[in-house]
C-alpha cells in the first residue's frame, strides 16, 4: 500500500506555518539554497504516485508552476496532481484530478496498487482531516532558523495524539533542519485500519 507523506516544508521553531507575505515568508525564500536540501525534495517529488492538495493550495500552485522558474517546476508539472474539494468544478493544470467524494475512500483509492507514495502538499485543511481520519503515515517538516511569532498552526485542532518515530534528522548549510517521523502503529496495523 502506498504511503502518505505530509511534508510542512516552512514550520517556525515556535510551530507556526508561514503565511504569505509576512516576515517570516520573506526570510524562508530568501535562505540561501543548499544543493542537499534541493536534491531531497525533488527526489520525493519524482519518486511520487501522486501529489494531493486541497483547493486553496491548488489554485495557488497551478497560478505559479506553469511558468515559474525553479527546479522543481518541471516535476509538478508533469507529475500526477488530485485535488480534494467538492466545489472546484474543473482543473485546468496537467495531469490534474479532482476528489469530490468521501476523503477516505478517495485515499483508499489512491493507496492501493504500484510503486510510489502520495505526497500531501496541504492546505491547512486538508492536513488536519487526513490527520483526523488517523491516514497520514509519516511527517516530514523542515525546521527554519525563525520565531514566527504569529501564523498558522498546523496542529490547532487535532483529536488525536500521535506517537511518532524518528526515521532521520538533516542539518542542511542554511540553517534548517529536516525532519522525518513515522507515524508509529504497530506491527501490520495499516493507516485508520484500511
Amino acid at each position: 500500500m502506498r504511503k502518505l507523506i505530509a511534508w510542512a516544508f516552512m514550520y517556525s521553531l515556535d510551530g507556526l506555518l508561514a503565511d504569505e507575505g509576512t516576515d517570516y515568508w520573506k526570510f524562508c525564500f530568501g535562505l540561501p539554497i543548499d544543493p542537499a536540501e534541493q536534491k531531497q525534495k525533488i527526489d520525493l517529488y519524482e519518486s511520487a504516485y501522486a501529489h494531493i492538495m486541497g483547493r486553496t493550495a491548488y489554485r495557488g500552485m497551478a497560478a505559479a508552476l506553469p511558468t515559474a522558474d525553479h527546479p522543481f517546476t518541471n516535476v509538478m508539472n508533469s507529475a500526477r496532481k488530485v485535488v480534494f474539494s467538492r466545489t472546484l468544478q474543473t482543473a485546468e493544470w496537467a495531469n490534474t484530478t479532482i476528489a469530490a467524494g468521501d476523503t477516505m475512500e478517495e485515499i483508499d483509492t489512491l493507496r492501493h496498487g504500484g510503486d510510489g507514495h502520495i505526497v500531501v502538499w496541504g492546505g491547512v485543511g486538508l492536513w488536519r482531516s487526513l490527520m483526523r481520519l488517523d491516514l497520514i503515515d509519516e511527517f516530514r517538516v523542515d525546521l527554519h532558523p525563525f520565531i514566527a511569532g504569529e501564523g498558522t498552526r498546523l496542529f490547532d485542532g487535532s483529536t488525536k495524539s500521535y506517537r511518532l518515530d524518528l526515521v532521520a534528522s538533516t542539518e542542511f548549510s542554511n540553517g534548517i533542519v529536516g525532519l522525518q517521523y513515522r507515524r508509529h502503529r504497530e506491527a501490520g496495523t495499516p493507516a485508520n485500519q484500511l
